[in-house]
């Protein structure tokens, strides 16, 4: 029972982490249908404004605060610099010049900070455990899962209960209709990316806790896992990308639960594996979307 707890715990702090990741990539795609790879380097980002913040002698809160307002922020100008130009272009071209800033803003960091991993000043939290009778857990993955399930209820909340989240919500399913409705679009598009930007700098912090380290490809990773938690729950589906991000969070800590040692290192391929069957019996997602598809 015991192992079971600690095994659910683990999974959820996970899984919400990736729900998020995942969140970030899909309200894009609903309105704009963008596939936008150069999410994850606002991951990025935010790691290395850990890092650049974290050598003074600010409290270590106010300089997660400082580097998820510059994951927000590259976020927007990602969407105004880069994407407002060629917004009318052809999908094949929005997804060639998200690639491009991703190895732009690569490059940047690789040039500017440090090609090499650099190790990041966190708090004591992110190494400390806590033991409820049997139970033993790390302080971070219970912070984690606790701001993970309030970023969730929160981004609900602000989505069915406020004029910008109903915006957004009727930009995804009919964006030209929203607009000859009086719907400003480049309000409600600069606003899909600062929500993603904000996923992005949160999932940054815990992210780059797990190592203690920041390099320039860091976002990697995270950009492959919300785009297959996304393709998994449903592309246009905000409650598919949840449920594909929690998923994918109890697959991995299964895998490595019950895996042999010397398979640990075939994780990965397990999971893909399991990823393509699962979208053998459902292509179109565990979660079919509510969006209408339009011409553009």
């Amino acid at each position: 029972m015991e192992q079971l707890i600690q095994f659910v715990i683990s999974a959820l702090s996970l899984g919400g982490l990736y729900a998020l990741m995942a969140l970030g990539l899909v309200i894009v795609y609903g309105i704009l249908r963008l596939i936008n790879f150069a999410y994850g380097e606002l991951v990025m980002v935010g790691g290395h404004s850990l890092l650049i913040f974290g050598k003074t002698l600010w409290p270590w809160i106010f300089v997660a605060i400082l580097s998820i307002a510059m994951a927000v922020l590259a976020s927007v100008l990602m969407e105004r610099v880069g994407f407002r130009p060629v917004r009318n272009s052809s999908p094949t071209t929005m997804l060639i010049t998200s690639f491009a800033i991703s190895a732009l803003l690569q490059n940047i960091a690789l040039l500017t900070v440090s090609p090499r991993p650099q190790a990041v000043r966190l708090p004591d939290f992110f190494v400390q455990t806590q033991t409820v009778g049997n139970v033993r857990v790390t302080t971070v993955d219970l912070i984690s899962l606790a701001v993970s399930l309030l970023l969730l209820g929160v981004l609900t909340v602000f989505l069915r209960r406020t004029i910008m989240g109903m915006a957004l919500r009727a930009a995804a399913d009919d964006f030209t209709m929203a607009r000859l409705l009086g719907v400003r679009a480049n309000r409600v598009i600069a606003t899909a990316f600062a929500i993603s930007g904000f996923m992005a700098g949160i999932v940054s912090l815990f992210w780059v806790g797990r190592s203690s380290l920041v390099e320039p490809a860091i976002g990697l990773q995270p950009v492959l896992i919300a785009f297959i938690a996304s393709v998994v729950g449903g592309m246009e589906s905000l409650k598919g990308a949840v449920l594909g991000g929690y998923l994918l969070g109890f697959l991995t800590v299964g895998l490595q639960s019950v895996l042999p040692q010397a398979l640990l290192d075939y994780r990965q391929a397990v999971t893909f594996g399991i990823v393509i069957l699962l979208l053998l019996i459902r292509p179109q997602g565990l979660i079919g979307g509510s969006y209408v598809r339009e011409a553009r």
